[in-house]
């Protein structure tokens, strides 16, 4: 079943004839009756293809749980934005303080890099630490040194996630640490994992070494993935009693990256079966259908006081649908925009988004633009569109009483 909905303002068309025809050929992709079984037996899942932008699975995905050094991935954006940045340098050093040896070091009995008391340590040095041996000394010498405190640091990075989208995640630490406050959920954690990828590749290569020698320890990735599942080249595993064996993952093969998270499991070798088990699932078990070519228009917006009464809206990426072999489930699909959009309008601005859902789950999210320039029009138009949005106006406010 194909499903087409549009939520817009008032005066609003879309070009629903080509996104009907687009979702009706995927559709008929599925014949089979039944649904697949569930790929995976981990309490919380969520499996995205990050070339397709398309969500391939998603299980308790919108509920904030404990991260535990998930976490961290959130402590390395700010540090890698910094370095992108310049406010920070790859040779500059930082000191291990008391503070972070205790609570994060050799006395904390926890993940550690085994860094010595008050010695100076670089930050690319700090950064594998982080990455490679989830050392939690090297995390809570990282936020000091960029923030001065780690609860200044934490700080930053709740403002930091909301600029990123993450809506349903809250920081209280460097380290994702034990705190009843302090939650992650699983779509946030693979939407922070796609950012990481896509924004800093030069520093996402950390995340793929083996391992790393500090203090004449050396320690192996903590990513069961990297040992032995083709393509896997991140990201970082989690374990604290609240949160149980969680993991954020990425493989690359034939051209697609997948991005994987997990979490809730009893074990650490449920969390690496079940990791390789829904990556297969993946790579394996769908069926690309391509909606729209990139620049291509998907749906049209009504303008206000323009010399075109309507602007095309484009996806400037290919907007792909993948599809479970076998699937019958409902394909829904929204435009949202809140309009008439006001002239002028520079081609590129961003003025909606598209969602798709496969039955029940979200799996598609893109932003639409403009696809064309729309100057002021000229005074005749724009006193005729001043009447019916005012008329408009009326009418809605007279819908409103009744």
């Amino acid at each position: 079943m194909v499903v087409m909905t549009f939520r817009t303002g008032r005066f609003a068309r879309a070009a629903a004839a080509a996104l009907v025809s687009a979702l009706v050929a995927v559709q008929a992709v599925a014949k089979e009756p039944a649904k697949p079984a569930s790929p995976t037996d981990a309490p919380i899942a969520f499996l995205y293809d990050e070339t397709a932008g398309s969500v391939l699975f998603a299980k308790q995905a919108d509920l904030p749980s404990p991260p535990a050094s998930v976490a961290t991935l959130m402590t390395l954006e700010l540090v890698f934005k910094a370095l992108a940045e310049g406010r920070l340098k790859r040779e500059q050093t930082f000191r291990i303080t008391e503070d972070a040896w205790r609570r994060g070091g050799a006395p904390s009995r926890s993940s550690t890099m085994f860094a010595k008391l008050n010695s100076e340590v670089s930050v690319a040095d700090l950064l594998r630490g982080v990455i490679v041996q989830s050392g939690n000394d090297a995390a809570i010498t990282l936020a000091v040194g960029l923030s001065g405190s780690e609860q200044a640091f934490a700080d930053e990075m709740n403002r930091r996630a909301k600029e990123l989208g993450l809506s349903r995640s809250t920081f209280r630490n460097a380290t994702g640490q034990p705190d009843p406050d302090q939650k992650m959920t699983a779509r946030d954690s693979a939407r922070l994992a796609a950012h990481l990828i896509e924004a800093y590749p030069e520093q996402y290569r950390i995340f793929a070494e083996p391992e790393f020698t500090w203090s004449k320890i050396t320690q192996r990735n903590r990513n069961p993935l990297l040992a032995d599942y083709q393509g896997a080249d991140g990201l970082k595993t989690g374990y604290t009693e609240d949160s149980g064996y969680g993991l954020v993952g990425s493989a690359v093969r034939d051209g697609r990256r997948l991005i994987i998270v997990l979490n809730g499991l009893e074990t650490a070798k449920d969390r690496a079966e079940q990791a390789r088990k829904l990556l297969d699932w993946g790579f394996s078990a769908f069926e690309q259908r391509r909606l729209f070519e990139q620049n291509a228009p998907v749906a049209e917006a009504r303008v206000f006081g323009g010399s075109s009464l309507y602007v095309p809206l484009v996806s400037e990426r290919a907007i792909d649908l993948l599809t479970p072999k076998g699937d019958d489930a409902r394909v829904a699909a929204r435009v949202d925009y809140a309009g008439p959009v006001t002239a002028p309008i520079a081609k590129g601005t961003r003025i909606g988004v598209l969602k798709v859902w496969r039955g029940e789950t979200l799996i598609v999210e893109t932003p639409l633009t403009a696809g064309a320039d729309v100057p002021h029009g000229d005074l005749p138009r724009r006193a005729f569109d001043g009447a019916m949005e005012l008329v408009g106006g009326w009418v809605g406010q007279l819908a409103d009483r009744m």
